[in-house]
């Protein structure tokens, strides 16, 4: 999740009007006053500190970028640069609008300071940010996803799957970006109890309280593994990573002790050795409103206008296929789970969360 994606988030400043609609190019400020030349239109990216091999978001972003160029020949080879740490923000994002980069991407909302600082001293240049938003920021394009909605599909699911009447989820960081998949997923086992009389109970998050289970980092595999082991002392079947990396330790130890969902991109895609342990994903689209901006940055003559909200809706965020498990899942729990994602998109059922971009 991995989030963060962070986000420093404040609110989202963003015309719910424009919300997963493609970006859309302003005639205001730009470095150049016609579109770019075939292969000039230079697209960069920053990660934040869970690295370009994250298995998660951060790679989902680069897959972005690099469907872009296959789709645009106005688009030169992206480049990108893993921060291995926070004071590495600003120095990276810097680095590339002081080395021409038309469009800049910085992943993460723990990114948003850094960006807002960087794109007040480059006000010609492009940037965008995933997980985050930076109002008054008129060059940076806000990518955010309400992935509330899903982790609630994920939750009712994991809840009708369990045996032991006991799901499980932590985070990387408590931060919104990754608590609102927590929110989300304990809000789905709390409908699946209402709507059956059941009473499946949620380890490692209280949405109430707002307080929970961290690993305090995106890279540890080791505390994953050791957070999923406590869980599975207490009875937890199926667990919830919401920790990029660290998410790995989790899969790499589920066997046949319990089941993995997976967020960010389809776990059977990015961690295909672990493709048998996760009964699904909670999918958010990163790579297309990526490519989507950066191709709309390319034939674009000024600043990118609007903003992009991932929702079931506009399939900006969803629950990946069964895979492995789809013979595991009755048919009767898969329509619940499809009739739920209508009526979240039809309104019936609210999904809420302190986290969900405003």
């Amino acid at each position: 999740m991995r989030i963060v994606s962070i986000l420093a988030v404040g609110g989202l400043a963003v015309g719910l009007a424009a919300c997963g609609d493609a970006p859309e190019s302003s005639s205001g400020t730009g470095d150049s006053s016609a579109a770019p030349a075939a292969g000039t239109y230079k697209a960069c990216m920053v990660t934040d500190i869970g690295g370009i091999d994250d298995r998660s978001f951060n790679a989902s972003a680069w897959k972005g970028l690099e469907e872009a160029k296959a789709e645009s020949d106005k688009l030169a080879d992206p480049k990108n640069v893993s921060s291995k740490a926070e004071a590495d923000y600003v120095p990276n994002l810097t680095q590339f609008a002081q080395q021409g980069c038309n469009f800049t991407l910085a992943v993460g909302g723990l990114m948003g300071d850094a960006t807002k600082q960087v794109a007040a001293a480059n006000t010609d240049k492009q940037f965008a940010i995933v997980d985050a938003a930076i109002p008054g920021a008129t060059n940076v394009y806000p990518m955010q996803f309400d992935t509330a909605q899903a982790a609630f599909l994920a939750g009712y699911l994991s809840a009708g799957y369990s045996k032991s009447k006991k799901v499980a989820t932590y985070g990387g960081l408590k931060i919104p970006p990754v608590t609102i998949f927590m929110d989300g997923f304990a809000d789905g086992v709390a409908y699946w109890n209402q709507q059956k009389n059941d009473k499946v109970q949620v380890l490692g998050w209280d949405k109430a309280a707002q307080n929970g289970s961290f690993a305090e980092s995106f890279t540890d595999q080791g505390k994953g593994k050791a957070l999923s082991d406590g869980f599975v002392a207490q009875g937890a079947d199926v667990i919830m990573p919401v920790a990029g990396g660290t998410g790995l330790g989790t899969a790499a130890n589920a066997a046949d002790k319990y089941a993995v969902v997976w967020v960010d991109v389809d776990g059977c895609e990015s961690a295909q050795q672990y493709c048998s342990s996760f009964l699904t994903t909670v999918v958010k689209n990163i790579p297309e409103a990526v490519k989507e901006a950066a191709v709309k940055g390319a034939d674009s003559t000024g600043m990118l206008t609007g903003s992009y909200l991932g929702t079931l809706e506009n399939n900006g965020v969803s629950i990946a296929p069964y895979h492995e498990f789809d013979s595991k899942v009755s048919p009767e729990l898969k329509g619940e789970v499809d009739k739920l994602k209508a009526d979240i998109i039809a309104g019936t059922v609210k999904v809420t969360s302190p986290a969900q971009p405003k």
